[in-house]
């Protein structure tokens, strides 16, 4: 180990573990990944087909942000030598005129500022980008060419194998307990009973996060949201360059979806309120979830209404009050850092959450690592649609 390095243990290896190993490990320091595995786990957030990448937001700081992240997309796709983020663009809808102040006319605006070619929607403009959309059901919105989707599972896949060819040491085990003199914080226990030990723990432990640190129950709320993928007789209406990335009435209803996958499968999401969840619990999608979604299918995507399903799953957020993920030092328990709180929008920053969360282990000057502050969940607040 290298003069000024630490021995970091990062507990979990999703997107926000497996980024944050591998930019300690390239910095020098001696890291353990522990997780109880399979990796990528098949329970975690991060772990689907897609993810939506795109820049689209109304808080100037999450644009900002993501524009650094733009450029390391393209450049791991470059250095894996395989496409894993698919720049096929955003189709925004909405069914009312974009007014100052809502979701989609600050983003369009913030992109327009931002030098990002987007077209507004008229008939013409959806006719190519979202031709199967109903006739008449969506009266504005804006198609954005700099954004599309990533393979997520693979994504977090290979930032663990980059972990794991740097020297990170990856153990498949289930972290039990935080081991610690007093207030700090000086190790890990595994669910076998063995102690192992480091200068700095990373929680990095999504929706299992408030299980191992009680104290973050009041600010942390996991939440399952459905997804469907949906098997249309004939995909090709849906190929990615006929149907992009999309997102309908987001802010209100919170729908949004994917181009056909390879196999013809079409994924289907809602980012709405949600069922509470805790990590352990079975997830299964209800008849009634379905219902509701056939339901917004028959009135926008009809191609899609009475197609067989082909797969569901529910997706765990990791909820913070205010929508801001949580990277910081717990303030009471030297020695232990906690990155979570992705909030159902956190996989898009993968290129850079490695280097706010090393940053915050060295304590070094980040831009955005205030923004992720440590804080208490406030009454009143409510997660904000990001």
């Amino acid at each position: 180990m290298t003069s000024g390095a630490l021995r970091v243990i990062v507990v979990g290896a999703g997107v926000f573990g497996a980024a944050a190993a591998r930019e300690l490990r390239r910095r020098g320091h001696e890291v353990t990944l522990l997780d109880p595995g399979p990796l990528p786990h098949p329970l975690a957030a991060s772990t689907d087909v897609s993810k939506a990448v795109r820049m689209d937001y109304a808080d100037p700081f999450y644009m900002d942000l993501m524009a650094k992240a733009f450029p390391l997309w393209d450049d791991l796709n470059r250095e894996w030598g395989e496409a894993l983020y698919h720049q096929d663009g955003f189709l925004i809808l909405t069914r009312e005129a974009a007014a100052p102040g809502g979701f989609e006319y600050e983003a369009c605006r913030g992109l327009v500022e931002r030098g990002v070619p987007v077209e507004r929607l008229t008939p013409d403009v959806l006719a190519r980008r979202g031709a199967v959309f109903a006739a008449g059901g969506f009266t504005d919105g804006y198609f954005n060419p700099r954004a599309g989707w990533a393979e997520s599972g693979k994504v977090v896949v290979r930032f663990v194998e980059e972990a794991r060819a740097r020297g990170v040491v990856l153990r498949e085990e289930r972290a039990a307990a935080l081991a610690g003199a007093g207030a700090r914080v000086t190790g890990v226990i595994t669910a076998a009973g063995e102690c192992l030990a480091a200068d700095m723990v990373v929680v990095a432990g999504g929706a299992w996060t408030p299980e191992l640190l009680p104290e973050l129950r009041s600010l942390l709320r996991t939440i399952g949201q459905p997804v469907f993928h949906f098997r249309p007789e004939d995909p090709g209406p849906f190929r990615p360059e006929r149907f992009p990335v999309w997102a309908a009435s987001l802010t209100t209803q919170g729908w949004y979806g994917f181009p056909a996958l390879p196999d013809g499968r079409v994924k289907v999401a809602n980012h709405g309120t949600g069922r509470p969840l805790r990590a352990e619990d079975p997830r299964r999608v209800t008849a009634e979830e379905e219902a509701r979604f056939r339901e917004f299918l028959a009135e926008a995507l009809p191609l899609l209404a009475g197609a067989p399903l082909a797969e569901s799953r529910v997706c765990l957020y990791t909820d913070t009050p205010d929508g801001d993920f949580l990277i910081d030092r717990h303030p009471e328990r030297p020695g232990l850092v906690v990155a979570t709180g992705g909030s159902g929008h956190g996989f898009k920053f993968a290129p850079v959450l490695g280097a706010v969360i090393a940053d915050v282990v060295e304590r070094k000057p980040n831009p955005h690592a205030s923004r992720f502050a440590w804080r208490e969940a406030a009454p009143g607040m409510d997660t904000p649609r990001k």
